[in-house]
């Protein structure tokens, strides 16, 4: 399987070294631009579960920065000395979704 994700982790940009095209439900190169050698598509799809597996790792960083204070929320802790309640709301969230 071809994906932008995995050509992306070897390195190559889309729409300045490649075009992606759904043909038939099935995604494929439509042009290859760059002066590197189109990789394989085992290649792309070694480097799309390598991709996956760091961008699941990081899931709970996307959970906590849902639900984490906006930076206005900061700002009136700060502005009202109520810091404390913050860093309490911070450790209840960081607890909830741990590394």
């Amino acid at each position: 399987m071809i994906t932008s994700e995995g050509l992306e982790q070897l390195g190559f940009t889309p729409h300045t070294d490649y075009q992606l095209e759904r043909r038939d439900g099935v995604v494929v190169i439509s042009q290859w631009n760059s002066d590197q050698s189109q990789p394989s598509e085992s290649a792309i799809e070694a480097a799309h579960t390598e991709w996956q597996a760091e961008y699941d790792s990081q899931e709970y960083a996307r959970l906590r920065k849902a639900e984490y204070p906006s930076i206005e929320e900061c700002v009136h802790a700060i502005l009202d000395d109520d810091l404390e309640a913050l860093q309490a709301k911070r450790a209840e969230i960081k607890a909830r979704y741990p590394k």
